[in-house]
């Protein structure tokens, strides 16, 4: 494996961070992967090592406010300033991959980011892979601070609010959890204008997944509070084509970093190999 670190400059001139994993196996693919809220890509260097090992490269950034990324903590203009980075992250896997299956990996923030892009862009790659697709959350009981989110998210965009993430509902792994609280890179800010932004985009998602038409793995932790595990059963029953839900049973919010971990990376493998047309 080699690890490459460099800057793409975004569609606005924001210096968003990259950084790249290449394995040193027969290339099967390459991962292009958008991170949740609040973390950064850097936690993924475990899973895309895994990932290496089976053949995958792994191409990834710090969504904008996010990580090494510049730009306010938690903040966008417009939920399109997400689909732009992510056009980009794909344009740099076009030119450092040329000619390999590509993929788009979003995990919960990043998995509402990709399922947009794809509905929006229609890119040509070989699948995508959804995980904590966290659309259906807490966030809905609480119609006072949607109907203020929907208000001052035009009035004022930049006012900067709690996440109110709880750091012991993302794994129930305690390294997982300590690592994540001692992270000087994970933060727990977002702004209105970013919570209006998210809400409106999932809003046009929904009435479009109809048109859903790439292989799709959709994969969620059975006891995920963050994103309950509905969102992604809605959006797997929406889908016609070639679409696998896997519910992990007594799993939280990052599968990838619960105990039963190299469990689900099997699963993942397994369904990128066949999607890879490797035999």
């Amino acid at each position: 494996m080699t690890h490459e670190e460099f800057e793409g400059k975004a569609f606005d001139g924001l210096k968003l961070y990259f950084q790249c994993w290449n394995t040193d196996e027969p290339q099967k693919g390459i991962i292009c992967l958008a991170h949740g809220l609040g973390e950064h890509s850097g936690r993924y260097t475990e899973w895309a090592t895994w990932l290496n090992q089976a053949g995958y490269s792994v191409l990834a950034f710090d969504l904008r406010g996010h990580g090494k990324s510049e730009g306010q903590r938690g903040h966008i203009s417009s939920f399109n300033d997400y689909l732009e980075d992510t056009g980009l992250l794909l344009h740099e896997a076009d030119d450092k991959f040329p000619g390999i299956p590509h993929f788009l990996y979003g995990h919960s923030l990043g998995a509402i980011i990709t399922w947009t892009y794809v509905l929006r862009h229609k890119p040509l790659i070989a699948g995508v892979v959804l995980t904590a697709l966290d659309y259906r959350n807490s966030l809905e009981e609480q119609r006072v601070k949607v109907w203020i989110s929907k208000i001052l998210g035009v009035l004022a965009p930049k006012i900067t609010i709690s996440s109110g993430l709880d750091p012991q509902s993302i794994s129930r792994d305690p390294a997982v959890v300590t690592a994540y609280i001692n992270d000087p890179l994970v933060h727990g800010q977002l702004t209105l204008g970013f919570a209006k932004s998210s809400m409106d985009a999932i809003a046009w998602a929904n009435q479009h997944t109809h048109e859903w038409d790439l292989p799709v793995l959709v994969m969620h932790g059975e006891l995920d509070t963050l994103g309950y595990v509905i969102g992604s059963q809605e959006f797997a029953s929406r889908v016609k084509g070639d679409c696998t839900l896997k519910i992990w049973p007594g799993l939280y919010h990052e599968v990838h970093n619960e105990p039963e971990k190299a469990q689900v990376f099997e699963y993942l493998h397994d369904w990128l190999d066949k999607h890879s047309h490797v035999e």
